[in-house]
């Protein structure tokens, strides 16, 4: 279940990639599968502009400090996110009493990078996700652990969707697929730190 996080090599053509792809697929009522869907890597540096002032509503513009930028970001982002993954791991595996300050402190974390990599790379969706759910005082363990567990399984589901993985890819199922579970993440990630901050003053 733990992900190598040094075999993560985030490259911006990924980056540009997966928005070019989500602004595709929104657009389009004809988008393809397949080959003929793919993004051709030689447009990539024609569409970097749109990706660099895509927040500044400049598309005409060349800014490569802001595409850098972007790029740094995401990769922190998305590395982060996969050693703070592998840390619950390693908790749940232990089989040890929950420690609720680092559960608080990772959702936190998780929650702020994945609704920052949500917006850099357009993949928000309208609807919630999770149903509301009530944060009662007297939260066993047994429900956070198997939480925790849904929520690893989130982060790696989106982490390996094609859309995320293979620059270029650009299918309108992955891509509603990839919002999906980075939605999951946030929202499961939220709910989660509720509930250990909870338990950490009752305790």
């Amino acid at each position: 279940m733990e992900t190598r996080v040094g075999s993560w090599n985030f490259q911006l053509a990924s980056v540009l990639a997966i928005t070019i792809a989500c602004v595709f697929l929104s657009t389009s009522a004809h988008a393809q599968v397949g080959s003929g869907a793919k993004v051709q890597m030689q447009e990539m540096d024609k569409r970097e502009l749109q990706l660099s002032d895509l927040s500044k509503g400049n598309p005409g513009r060349t800014d490569p400090r802001r595409a850098q930028a972007i790029k740094d970001q995401v990769n922190e982002d998305f590395h982060r996110i996969l050693k703070l993954h592998n840390e619950i791991v390693r908790v749940i595996a232990a089989n040890d009493p929950i420690q609720y300050q680092f559960i608080t402190d990772a959702m936190s974390e998780i929650n702020k990078r994945a609704v920052r990599l949500q917006a850099t790379l357009a993949l928000g969706i309208r609807e919630r996700l999770e149903p509301n759910q009530d944060h009662t005082s007297d939260v066993p363990d047994v429900q956070i652990k198997d939480r925790l567990v849904k929520l690893c399984r989130k982060i790696e589901l989106f982490i390996n969707n094609p859309i995320i993985d293979v620059p270029g890819t650009v299918n309108a199922q992955q891509l509603e697929s990839a919002r999906r579970d980075l939605q999951s993440v946030i929202e499961l990630s939220g709910a989660l730190k509720k509930d250990a901050d909870r338990q950490r003053k009752l305790h």
